[in-house]
């Protein structure tokens, strides 16, 4: 595997809507999926999408380890899960807000209304569809990296930008906010 320069904002590929994935078997694809896990463990972060690899394609990989899971969360698949061309509708209307950061977007992080529960899709890289429920910090990290397919980043969907901090003044925001961990 091949780890990846992650794109940083201010880079046009971050703010394009990325092309959907014609055949996932396709060797270019099935290593940009191995070489976006690798980059994504290294970083270290628990969600990346392939813009922010430079490629404007939908594909996105994710990993939420146990230790960062709420007491309400449900874990979501084990190990590192890589989807080409994801979506996912809310189970309902309820909104978490919680604190998300960005790999595209380093050292700061900001207060985020996502939807609590979602139903996801994909093609996972053996062909197969998917369709999963996920909750709490596993929707917010969905629904992040779907966003970055759409060209949204984070500090797009935050109600009010006085919620953003650099990391050495997050805990400012977590007395304020929420008990959420943020998602990378």
């Amino acid at each position: 595997m091949t780890l990846l320069k992650i794109t940083q904002i201010g880079h046009p590929v971050l703010r394009e809507v990325a092309e959907a994935v014609d055949d996932v078997a396709d060797p270019d694809i099935q290593m940009l999926m191995g070489d976006m896990a690798a980059t994504m463990a290294d970083a270290p972060g628990i969600g990346l999408a392939a813009p922010q690899v430079y490629r404007s394609i939908r594909v996105i990989v994710f990993s939420v380890p146990a230790e960062r899971l709420g007491p309400d969360d449900h874990p979501g698949p084990e190990g590192i899960t890589a989807l080409a061309n994801p979506s996912f509708e809310p189970l309902d209307d309820e909104m978490v807000t919680g604190v998300e950061g960005c790999l595209s977007i380093p050292q700061l992080r900001g207060l985020v209304p996502r939807h609590r529960r979602i139903v996801y899709r994909g093609i996972a890289p053996d062909g197969s569809l998917v369709e999963e429920r996920a909750e709490g910090i596993v929707a917010r990290v969905l629904q992040h990296e779907i966003d970055h397919l759409d060209g949204v980043l984070f500090l797009d969907r935050m109600c009010d930008l006085k919620a953003l901090a650099i990391d050495e003044e997050l805990h400012h925001l977590l007395k304020t906010e929420t008990s959420e961990d943020p998602p990378q």
